[in-house]
């Protein structure tokens, strides 16, 4: 028994295949959250800095208390214009992760489906030979 189980060999890189192509995945994944996230971070400091800006204007004194009101208004007008900007563009960068993550789930797929068949190819082969060897050898 032992012999023969000696006698199917066993590679390993295969498996070292996958582990490479799962890693390099999850690097490039990795990236396309990070930018998303960068991005992210930087439309949401504009927006504060702006709205703070905003504020600045809102909290003056005013000689006129109708100016109070029309400092309100205008700061309800930038705010919402600002706001609707602002998730446009958050809506760009989630369209892009999502355009890049299928890119990259499909290419991982097909690096996948060639590594697997690949390895099956070889397997075979390497099974085939090991069984005509232990038969011929009886």
């Amino acid at each position: 028994m032992k012999d023969m189980l000696g006698a199917f060999p066993v590679d390993m890189t295969s498996m070292q295949d996958a582990f490479k192509t799962q890693a390099t995945l999850g690097e490039k994944l990795s990236k396309v959250a990070l930018d998303a996230a960068e991005k992210s971070t930087e439309i949401s400091t504009k927006w504060t800095k702006e709205t703070l800006g905003k504020v600045g204007d809102v909290t003056a004194v005013k000689a006129d208390p109708a100016d109070y009101t029309k400092a309100m208004t205008d700061f309800a007008s930038a705010q919402a214009e600002m706001t609707a900007e602002s998730m446009a563009a958050f809506a760009e960068i989630a369209k892009k992760v999502q355009m890049e993550t299928v890119e990259l789930m499909m290419a991982a797929g097909k690096d996948i489906s060639e590594d697997a068949s690949a390895a099956v190819k070889k397997a075979t082969a390497e099974v085939t030979s090991a069984a005509k060897k232990a038969t011929a050898a009886k």
